[in-house]
């Protein structure tokens, strides 16, 4: 059992619009919801998930919204919050912004999204992409004969219309890892993962089935295969196994990340909705039909001890309580054939910091005294590379610094052509029943994530 009613309130807890799919539970009930939230705010014990007698009301707050399932079962909780959550999402792609003007603006729209999102408690189809095929902002202009629904309501792939097709058939797969870090002052990590994402962008005709191959270490070890290299790609071949090319830049094609010869442990592996589960809890085969254009297929974490991709030292001379200086030097601790792009170092400085001067071996240096931070920006960093800065400040109070303490210097990357883990998309097996070919792509990317060193 899922919810009963669903409210969306302004700030003040007036509701703005409301959808009762069960009726067991009074409109009215709503009232008590706002009293809850500020009485549960001012005793510190505020809680997603809040009752009043009988009635439980589960929320979640965007924008200057409140979105409120209420329900009098022992209901699905982690199913409501991900309806809250897919209805927000739903209501984005409509109206751009989720905000109390556009619901106001836009209620015959939302009532008709409200019956298709949901019946009788129970999430129906959530997928925007096939909403917007039979309910558009135009409702009101319907032709005779145009007003039926869809065929992918009802059909067992909700998520992918029939009868696509592209004069190009491709599929383009990004690889884009997070890297999340923390150091402690005297330089060893106290916290480190990987957080990846797949992400899909499909020009693929009619319905196809897709196959996705991993270094999957537990794939591996079902198969009794040994890991082995896996090569840049070759010409894709009619339905049969299609090992991926890389993904082309604007102006340079190069090979995916190939050096070691290793498999990776995934751990927390989230799928869309079109992953077929029962087939990779067999035999770990990422099999679907894929929605068409942009979606995420997977996601995963790994919980890593990851050598600092990019090595920040800092050294702060105070000279007669008048001045300060700062000298950061950053160490690229990557591969050396790898370039970091785009790399943003902000350097925390005392609040009555003033008249900077900087200087730097590579890049440029510009104060923010509104955020109390330099930030330090080096368009492009090879791995291996050293690179110094040096920022000079007039202070009128050293004091006062030591009062405020020293927040970590956070770091910001993108490097293309690599990933920390070492996952590696080893085929894409395309099947269409007309034969087509396609062609893959894949491109591999990590990022910084919440990198953080801290300062002695």
């Amino acid at each position: 059992m899922a919810a009963s009613a669903l409210f969306i309130l302004d700030l003040k807890g007036k509701p703005l619009i409301s959808r009762n799919y069960k009726g067991d539970v009074g409109l009215g009930e709503i009232e008590h919801f706002m009293g809850l939230l500020l009485q549960r705010e001012e005793e510190g014990a505020l809680t997603p998930l809040l009752t009043h007698g009988k009635v439980h009301f589960l929320w979640i707050k965007h924008a200057n919204l409140y979105l409120v399932a209420t329900t009098k079962k022992n209901g699905n909780a982690s199913l409501v919050y991900s309806f809250l959550y897919k209805v927000v999402e739903v209501f984005c792609e409509y109206f751009k912004e989720l905000e109390e003007e556009s619901i106001r603006d836009n209620f015959v729209i939302i009532y008709e999204l409200l019956d298709e999102l949901m019946d009788f408690g129970f999430p129906q189809t959530t997928d925007s992409k096939i909403l917007q095929e039979y309910i558009t902002q135009e409702g009101n202009k319907l032709e005779t004969g145009k007003s039926r629904v869809p065929t992918t309501v009802t059909n067992a792939v909700s998520w992918r219309s029939e009868g696509i097709k592209y004069k190009k058939n491709e599929v383009f797969i990004d690889v884009i890892e997070s890297v999340n870090l923390l150091v402690s002052a005297n330089g060893s990590v106290l916290l480190s993962e990987v957080v990846g994402t797949i992400k899909l962008k499909v020009f693929l005709s009619g319905m196809p089935e897709l196959r996705l191959g991993l270094n999957d270490r537990v794939l591996f070890e079902l198969t009794g295969r040994e890991c082995r290299r896996v090569g840049s790609g070759t010409a894709p071949a009619q339905g049969g196994d299609v090992s991926p090319s890389p993904r082309p830049p604007p102006d340079t094609v190069r090979p995916s990340p190939g050096g070691k010869n290793k498999s990776v442990e995934l751990e927390d592996v989230k799928f869309h909705q079109c992953v077929r589960l029962s087939r990779f809890d067999n035999d770990r085969t990422i099999s679907f039909i894929p929605p068409d254009g942009d979606f995420e297929l997977m996601s995963y974490r790994l919980n890593t001890q990851v050598k600092p991709l990019i090595w920040i030292e800092s050294v702060i001379e105070k000279f007669s309580h008048s001045r300060v200086e700062i000298m950061v030097k950053a160490k690229g601790q990557f591969k050396k054939q790898s370039v970091a792009n785009g790399v943003e170092i902000a350097v925390p400085v005392p609040s009555d910091a003033d008249s900077p001067k900087f200087k730097t071996s590579v890049g440029s240096a510009r104060y923010l005294p509104e955020r109390n931070l330099v930030i330090w920006t080096i368009k492009s960093f090879p791995g291996g590379k050293e690179h110094l800065m040096r920022a000079h400040f007039g202070l009128p109070s050293v004091e006062k610094e030591e009062e405020e303490g020293r927040p970590p210097i956070s770091v910001r990357f993108e490097i293309p052509y690599f990933t920390v883990s070492g996952i590696q998309v080893r085929y894409m097996k395309i099947i269409e029943k007309s034969g087509y070919q396609a062609l893959p792509w894949v491109r591999y990317i990590t990022q910084s994530g919440d990198y953080q060193l801290r300062t002695s």
